[in-house]
């Protein structure tokens, strides 16, 4: 799957413009979001897009989130930025930053998001 939202759908969610590199955030929000649901089921078509519109719009909503999480945090979308405490150039410094979280960073309202569609939590079923 591609992109949950477009950088339209980006600016309706946050109120803000979109930023020019939207569809760039958008996509890694959206790699974040199937990081996510790794083994969450629900109806997709045949080119893997959520079958159920409210799916749809969950997802979209939930990369929507992620990225204004991002940009909140002060993040381009690689998790650079919360690798180092601080940078010198000057006869080089490094501090890394120890506590850095080893799991996916999901922001808790694209979490809510998908949690309200249904998207995870679930039991045990029949295939």
């Amino acid at each position: 799957m591609g992109t949950y939202a477009t950088p339209e759908q980006l600016a309706a969610y946050t109120g803000k413009p979109a930023p020019a590199d939207a569809e760039r955030l958008l996509a890694r929000a959206s790699a974040d979001i199937d990081d996510a649901l790794l083994t969450a089921c629900y109806p997709v078509t045949s080119t893997g897009a959520p079958a159920d519109p409210a799916h749809a719009q969950a997802l979209a909503d939930a990369a929507c989130a992620q990225v204004e999480y991002l940009l909140a945090a002060g993040e381009d979308g690689t998790g650079a930025s919360a690798r180092w405490l601080s940078v010198s150039a000057g006869s080089v410094s490094l501090s890394a930053n120890s506590s850095l979280p080893t799991a996916l960073d999901l922001a808790p309202r694209a979490l809510r998001e998908l949690q309200r569609a249904g998207l995870t939590g679930h039991g045990v079923h029949e295939w």
